[in-house]
This record gives C-alpha cells, sequence and structure tokens, in this order.
C-alpha cells in the first residue's frame, strides 16, 4: 500500500494538531493525502505571527530579497513543473495537458511579479506651482499595505496560489493563505518552494480552519490589512460585508459568459475556440463560455457543430494524456449540473449533445438549444460542461439578453466584419470583451475583473501588486530649493 503523505500546520510556533481532512482525487476517490486543521488558537497564532513581523519595519524584506526569493522559486518550479502538473491534475481533476499548461501559467506568473517589481514606480508630486508649495520637493514611495489574507478556490490550484501569494511576497508583505479544501496539496507545495527559495517561513504561512466560523474570525480579523477572495458569490459580498474596518480587498467571483455571434462570423475558428472555451476543466471555470447567441441564420449549424465538437471529445481520468474533460470536483456538483440540464429541457430546452453522467463524476459535454431565458442554465453560473445556443434576428435585443443580468465578467464577439465587432464591444456590459476569441483568454499581465455581483476590484499580477502596496510621499522643504 502506497504511503499516504500527510501535511502538517503551515503556521510558525503552532502545536500539532489532532484535527485533519481527507483530501481525496475527485475521479476515482481515492486518498491522497491528509491535510492538518487549524484550531482558534492556531488561527490566532498565524496572525499575531504575521502582525509582529509587519510591526517590525526594521525586519522587512528588501526589494533585492524578495525579487532573489521570487528568481530562486521560478527555477525551482521549473525543476518540479511535471511533478507539480501531475498532482494537480490528481487532486483538482483539471486534466494532465491542461494541468501542464497551468504550471506554465505558475512560473511565469512568479516572472511578472518579479518583472512588476522592478517596474514599480511612483509618479512625483510636483511642487513649486505657488506661493505654498515653493521650496519643496516630493518624494513618493510604496510601503507593503500589511497583513494578507488570501482564500483561494479550487478550479486552478497552481495559478491562483500565484497571483495571490507572488504579489504579496513582490509586495513585502507577510501572507496567511487559505487553499480550498479539495485542492490544498498544490499550495502547500508552492508555499514550500518560496521557503526553499529563501522566504522565511513566518512571511507565507498555509492555514485550513477547522470550520467556516474560524475562516470568518480569519478573515474579519482587525490585524488583516487586505483581503483577497476567489470563489463564490455568496461568500465573497458576505465576508466583505464582515471586513474589519479599514481592511481593503479584492473579489473575483464568476460569470455566466456570453458570446454573440453575428452571421458572418468564421465557423471553422469559432467553433473550436467556442468548445474548449466551455468545456475545458469541466465548464469549472469563472468566465466559462456559456450562453451563445447566435444569428438566427446560423444558429442550429453552430449548435450541431459545438455537439458534434463535444462527442468528441475525451471524458475520463486527469491523468491520462489523452483526457481532454475530467470529473467535476464533487458529486453533488454533477447532480446540480445534470438536475439544471434536465429542468431545462423539461422546459422547452432541445439537448443536441451530452446531457448524462458518468462514473467518476464525469458528465458529457452538454449543448441546450433555446433552452428558457429563465432557467437556471440562462442565468446561474452552471459551472459544468454545458453551453448553451439562443437563435436571434436583432442584434441589439441579443446585446440586451447578453446584459440582462446582475453579473458581467468576460465576454465576445465573433464576426468577420469590424464595425459590427466594434459595435457589439462597446455595447455589452464586460470589463473584457473578446473579438473572435473565447471567453476564457487570459494572460497573466491582463486586467481581470468581476463587474457587478461577479467581484470587486482588478485581478491580474500587476493590478495585485498596486493593491497590496500604499503609497507614502515625503515632502522636503529647504531654501536651497527652487
Amino acid at each position: 500500500m502506497t504511503d499516504i503523505q500527510h501535511f502538517p500546520l503551515s503556521i510558525v510556533g503552532a502545536k500539532v494538531s489532532e484535527q485533519q481532512i481527507d483530501v481525496s482525487s475527485p475521479f476515482d476517490g481515492q486518498l491522497i493525502a491528509t491535510v492538518a486543521t487549524a484550531d482558534g488558537d492556531d488561527v490566532n497564532q498565524a496572525l499575531e505571527t504575521a502582525h509582529a513581523l509587519f510591526a517590525n519595519r526594521d525586519g522587512w524584506l528588501s526589494v533585492e530579497r524578495r525579487l532573489a526569493i521570487l528568481e530562486r522559486a521560478m527555477e525551482i518550479m521549473t525543476e518540479q513543473a511535471e511533478e507539480l502538473a501531475i498532482g494537480s491534475a490528481h487532486e483538482g481533476g483539471k486534466p494532465l495537458l491542461d494541468s501542464k499548461v497551468e504550471i506554465v501559467r505558475c512560473i511565469d506568473s512568479i516572472r511578472i511579479c518579479a518583472d512588476a517589481l522592478r517596474n514599480d514606480t511612483c509618479k512625483p508630486v510636483p511642487m513649486g506651482l505657488n506661493p505654498a508649495s515653493q521650496h519643496r520637493f516630493t518624494i513618493m514611495n510604496k510601503e507593503p499595505i500589511g497583513v494578507v489574507v488570501a482564500v483561494s478556490a479550487f478550479n486552478h490550484p497552481l495559478n491562483l496560489i500565484a497571483h495571490q501569494v507572488g504579489p504579496a511576497i513582490a509586495a513585502g508583505c507577510p501572507v496567511i493563505v487559505k487553499p480550498a479544501e479539495n485542492t490544498p496539496l498544490s499550495c502547500f507545495r508552492l508555499v514550500e518552494i518560496f521557503h526553499q527559495a529563501g522566504l522565511p517561513e513566518a512571511w507565507c504561512q498555509v492555514i485550513l480552519p477547522e470550520n467556516h466560523q474560524l475562516s470568518e474570525a480569519l478573515v474579519t480579523d482587525p490585524r488583516v490589512a487586505f483581503f483577497s477572495f476567489i470563489g463564490s458569490a455568496r461568500v465573497g459580498w458576505y465576508l466583505r460585508s464582515k471586513l474589519a474596518p479599514g481592511t481593503r480587498c479584492a473579489l473575483e467571483h464568476g460569470g455566466v459568459a456570453p458570446v454573440i455571434m453575428a452571421a458572418d462570423a468564421n465557423l471553422d475558428t469559432a467553433i473550436p475556440a467556442l468548445a474548449k472555451g466551455g468545456f475545458y476543466h469541466a465548464g469549472q471555470v469563472c468566465v466559462s463560455v456559456q450562453r451563445i447567441y447566435v444569428h438566427e441564420s446560423i444558429a442550429r449549424d453552430v449548435a450541431e457543430r459545438l455537439a458534434s465538437a463535444g462527442n468528441m471529445m475525451v471524458v475520463g481520468d486527469p491523468l491520462s494524456d489523452q483526457t481532454e474533460v475530467g470529473p467535476l470536483i464533487r458529486p453533488s456538483e454533477v447532480e446540480r449540473v445534470d438536475t439544471w440540464v434536465q429542468q431545462a429541457v423539461d422546459a422547452g430546452a432541445e439537448l443536441l449533445s451530452g446531457g448524462q453522467t458518468l462514473p467518476n463524476n464525469c458528465y458529457t459535454p452538454t449543448v441546450l438549444f433555446n433552452p428558457p431565458a429563465d432557467s437556471n442554465v440562462s442565468v446561474s453560473e452552471i459551472f459544468g460542461p454545458v453551453v448553451c445556443v439562443y437563435p436571434f434576428s436583432d442584434l441589439d435585443q441579443a446585446i440586451a439578453s447578453a446584459n440582462s443580468l446582475d453579473v458581467a465578467f468576460q465576454a465576445s464577439v465573433y464576426s468577420d466584419n469590424i464595425d459590427t465587432a466594434m459595435y457589439v464591444s462597446d455595447r455589452l456590459d464586460a470589463s473584457a470583451v473578446m473579438v473572435n476569441e473565447h471567453t476564457a483568454f487570459r494572460v497573466d499581465w491582463m486586467p481581470f475583473a468581476g463587474l457587478r455581483q461577479s467581484g470587486l476590484g482588478t485581478g491580474g499580477i500587476p493590478y495585485t501588486l498596486e493593491d497590496m502596496q500604499v503609497e507614502k510621499m515625503i515632502v522636503i522643504t529647504s531654501k536651497a530649493i527652487r
């Protein structure tokens, strides 16, 4: 029998925990590892350690040292890339092919952190513009905001941690990270790499509180200066409402990503992209393609081509290099997705492909044609391998339908006419509109922001680094200054 690895508390000065959780594969239920959980004393110890670090200004990490840590971490990640990708696929269910892409992105995210830190400058404030400001000049510095608490999601267990922990290290903030309970192992491994790269253990601690009440206590403690959250809107907005006065935050939730396809869209390039954008990681992506509004002259063709593309995808074991669509994260998610699909069909949607549960928490890539506008699949984030196609005759009505929800994140438009593409782009409610590209497109230096109920603030490495710092102005007065 293979020995099961145990991950102890990653809290400096904490006692040995007697409580633990099991981490199992979402595909076959195989026990992968156990992870120690934190009680109230452990939560307080983590916060006190981080708070004391920040309070000691003489002990802050220099820019030179932070850069050295980030650069060495990249080297170690590159050396362990295969192992990290396999581990991520095993615990999270993302196919190995995509998990290998994720570790490449993860390494690049740390590189972006280092590059952003190298170019991290302030714009000086001019003086000498009126009598009151004569004989003065300013120095603008950036300082770490304080203790960062990061709560992460399961769907990108490597790169999400890089996006939350990497900027905190670059900014010089002590950080406490709470990974998703389903996928904590990748977080522990990445943080250990940062420690191996020279980051003192106290500067990045990993914590899994025993219950939701302790997680809330961690986030809402007045010692927390910045709260980074990636997860459900219900939890994110609730925690934001409980934050201590003065705590800043960034929230990244989900959307119900819309696509608008004009009659002149190039289907040969659009269909593979939309299939990837809708079924990638079994649809468990916050900007996954979900609602596709297609001109009625090509709507049936688009839907049938997407159904064919989905039928051809290999569904199964995420550790196989042949698999394109892996399992959903939990059995309850499979049940929920299937219920929503069946409800839509019962209400009049046409099921063109999929709609079936498979063993090992898998679900067939599913295409629904013209589900009712008020069905769950039309108004709520599915977070499963399901895309919906809606025919339209009037472009403005399609745009209105795309904009009709309380969530707004990324969107896309397909057209070979630049005027049409720009007309739609200008009118879609979204933080980013992709032209002739699926809604899940992202590179790690670009802004990534949910609007309305989809989030607060802007993600992306340079923007997160900015959030985790404060600007300090020093005004120097001297008669020698002209």
